[in-house]
């Protein structure tokens, strides 16, 4: 039996890997041939091939209840329920609406929602929105965080922005959103927010920093509702049913064992529902259910048999859990728990086994964390080591107290004040470790250096005595120093980020790296820290010799400063120094500048006669055997009719869209001296400005040139000097994202000059 949970895991688990889901015929096949298969011996392949059918039937359903693609764009009129808890920050309200209608169109039944200065919003009430709708679409780049996934697993078939609406019926039981309203309200010595977070899983209150230093330290498991938390109050529960039992306070008449594990699990499921009941809380409710009923009915059976059925029962309810990676993390870190107390001849002291559970789970994490592309807390055991049971243990009990006790003058009030200072004493000492300890993002792994890491992972695990387990270590530290892959001399890696409207490009040829333009910053949006900093870090960028600032518009120079604080910069330039942060000590942009690194000719060039932010963009013109990239900012017609008469205006191959494709850039005299093979656009999905123009897009069309368009095909990489068509992040296939559109490649390779 345990095999074939073992291949229904197997088959429920392969979705997350598929590039594309099967056809309808096989989805019916696949049923029909497991139920043959079921009763011989091939029943692990029917278990595995059922497991399989009913994960891709599951995401069929949640594709096909997206946003048609006639509907993008358009604004409707529609009707629907606000779920969840809405988040407002900085003015903006984000919430999410089910059972959602129009009059004239089929709309998908949960649509996530932004609505700029909009009023407030309360779970359980029901709107009439003004909505303009866009299917589920995000930045996609080689190792930055898959928007377009989390949706799915979620099953948001669409989202939008709201113009204006009007509230049709109040909240009907909305009591998370209540209670949230009671916390924030009382005096948690300025943690009103972590407790909110702590008691209901809403995370949205806590700021930027805060994150910021959960993520360093690795803690940030302590502040969002997990199976520890579920867990916790579960086997509190379970020890005071066990403790009255043994010291003979219990009802004789009533079996103990049985009524610690129902009031234990009744406990776990309460507090899932008051957290929301979102897929993570499902998980740790399932595990702790699973975990109960092996301790009344099933220990003979070992413990790897309730994760197991934990595993299958979280996958049979919601397939797309697999595509989260907090499912992933949480359970192999219960696994790894398994692996290293259930091997052991003889048992640990107490303080031995938490010591070396929390170093051991780094160990066993690692492999994962990288695979996942996450940053890896060095910290992360040290923390952990105080921190959990300062919150499990003082935190937690007072704070979930203390919410139920509110209806009691003063008493409720009091305990949250102590569980808001409690969490605060923890915080300050996080920021501390934080600061001499950050966060450490590795560079990419070969898939063959991860295989070996994973083994020497294991490894390590083993209990002592175990043959090779030395060598776990080196095998676990060639994921740390992989083999790299450096640039062929005379050529450069371009590499266009997908920064929505904005603009960052990452060159590095042999022995230097360039960064042309940091991505945008809006308030605390930054996507310098976001996506530019950990993509430059991906790339095994220890320094920058040259951040070049065309200017200083937010969406081209937004992300500098982050970016200069994570990593080392020989040289700052800008077009606009003074539109700059003084921390940068940027230079000016002189025009005729040149230099050659590892074989590549480099050379800027900016309008003297420029008048605004746009006209001031320096110009770099990069040459690699021959062939040529031009990248030009935001500058505008009367600028390229100013470069028309430079060294620069000579035939190009591959040109980055002046100012996005706005109209008032790429004139015609231009783009003829210039005849570019391929433009690289970047622009944001669906952008406010109309970016790039029509009329524009029909002069591209018109030279013949390939068009690359960050917005419909994410990242884009290409090697200048090898005459080669780049490579777009979309076209690695993934069934979640939309198929890679060729409307706009006329051309899949270019030319040599």
């Amino acid at each position: 039996m345990s095999t074939g949970m073992f291949a229904l895991a197997v088959g429920l688990l392969a979705l997350r890997f598929l590039p594309a889901l099967p056809a309808t015929g096989w989805l019916l096949a696949m049923p029909a041939l497991a139920l043959m298969l079921l009763p011989f011996r091939t029943y692990p392949l029917a278990f595995f091939l059922l497991g399989l059918s009913w994960a891709c039937l599951s995401a069929q359903w949640a594709l096909d209840d997206r946003l048609a693609p006639l509907l993008d764009g358009q604004t409707r009129w529609l009707e629907g329920r606000v779920t969840g808890l809405p988040q407002q920050n900085d003015g903006v309200v984000r919430f999410e609406l089910t059972d959602s209608r129009s009059r004239k169109d089929t709309l998908p039944k949960r649509i996530r929602l932004t609505w700029h200065g909009g009023p407030p919003i309360h779970s359980g009430e029901r709107w009439r929105l003004a909505v303009t709708l866009k299917r589920p679409s995000g930045l996609l780049n080689a190792h930055g965080f898959d928007y377009e996934a989390w949706l799915l697993a979620r099953r948001i078939g669409a989202t939008g922005s709201v113009k204006d609406g009007q509230r049709l019926a109040p909240a009907r039981l909305a009591l998370r959103d209540s209670i949230r309203q009671r916390l924030l309200a009382v005096d948690a010595q300025g943690r009103e927010a972590g407790l909110a977070a702590l008691v209901l899983g809403d995370g949205s209150g806590l700021s930027t920093q805060d994150w910021r230093t959960l993520q360093s330290t690795g803690t940030v498991h302590l502040l969002v509702i997990s199976g520890q938390h579920i867990g916790l109050l579960a086997g509190l529960i379970y020890g005071v049913v066990a403790g009255l039992a043994r010291y003979g306070c219990w009802p004789r008449p009533l079996p103990w064992l049985p009524w610690a594990c129902g009031l234990a699990f009744a406990a776990a499921l309460g507090y899932g529902l008051l957290a929301g009941f979102e897929v993570p809380v499902q998980r740790a409710c399932v595990m702790v259910g699973l975990v109960l009923l092996w301790r009344l009915r099933f220990r003979h059976l070992g413990l790897w048999w309730p994760l197991l059925l934990a595993l299958d029962g979280v996958l049979i309810l919601e397939p797309l859990a697999s595509l989260q990676p907090g499912f992933w993390l949480s359970f192999a870190a219960v696994a790894v728990l398994i692996l290293v107390f259930s091997g052991r001849l003889g048992p640990w002291s107490p303080w031995q086994a938490w010591t070396r559970a929390q170093w051991l789970i780094a160990i066993g994490l690692f492999p994962i964390l990288l695979i996942l592309g996450l940053p890896i807390s060095l910290s992360g055991p040290l923390a952990n080591l105080f921190a959990v049971p300062w919150i499990s243990l003082v935190v937690l009990p007072s704070a979930l107290l203390g919410t139920a006790l509110l209806p009691l003058p003063f008493i409720g009030e009091g305990l949250l004040w102590l569980a808001g200072g409690a969490l605060d004493w923890l915080f300050r000492g996080l920021a501390l470790l934080a600061q001499r300890v950050p966060a450490w993002t590795p560079a990419d792994v070969p898939v063959g250096c991860w295989l070996v890491s994973l083994l020497g992972a294991v490894l390590l695990l083993l209990p002592r005595g175990v043959p090779f387990r030395l060598l776990g270590w080196p095998m676990l530290l060639l994921a740390v120093f992989p083999p790299r892959e450096s640039v062929p001399h005379g050529q450069v890696d371009v590499v266009q980020l997908d920064v929505g409207q904005g603009l960052a490009i990452i060159l590095r040829t042999r022995n230097h790296t360039l960064l042309y333009d940091a991505g945008p910053r809006f308030g605390e949006f930054d996507l310098g820290a976001r996506v530019v900093l950990p993509e430059l870090l991906k790339f095994g960028v220890k320094k920058l010799d040259l951040m070049l600032l065309s200017h200083a518009d937010a969406d081209h120079a937004g992300g500098a400063m982050t970016i200069a604080q994570g990593l080392p910069i020989k040289r700052v330039v800008g077009g606009e120094t003074d539109g700059l942060p003084a921390g940068l000590g940027a230079q000016p942009c002189v025009s005729g500048e040149q230099w050659e690194w590892d074989g590549v000719r480099f050379e800027l060039w900016q309008w003297p006669g420029a008048t605004s932010g746009n006209q001031k963009s320096c110009v770099l013109q990069v040459q690699a055997k021959e062939e040529r990239l031009l990248l030009t900012g935001d500058i505008d017609r009367d600028a390229e009719r100013a470069l028309l008469a430079s060294t620069l205006a000579v035939r190009t191959d591959w040109l980055q869209a002046p100012h996005h494709g706005s109209r008032s850039s790429s004139s015609w005299p231009f783009l003829q001296q210039l005849a570019p093979k391929a433009v690289l656009i970047s622009r944001g999905h669906g952008n406010a400005f109309g970016h790039p123009h029509p009329h524009v897009m029909a002069r591209y069309q018109a030279l013949g040139s390939a068009i690359y368009d960050s917005a419909e095909q994410g990242a884009l990489r290409l090697q200048l000097g090898t005459f080669q068509a780049p490579v777009a992040a979309r076209s690695q296939r993934r069934f979640w994202r939309e198929p890679l559109s060729q409307s706009r490649v006329t051309k899949d390779r270019v030319p040599a000059t």
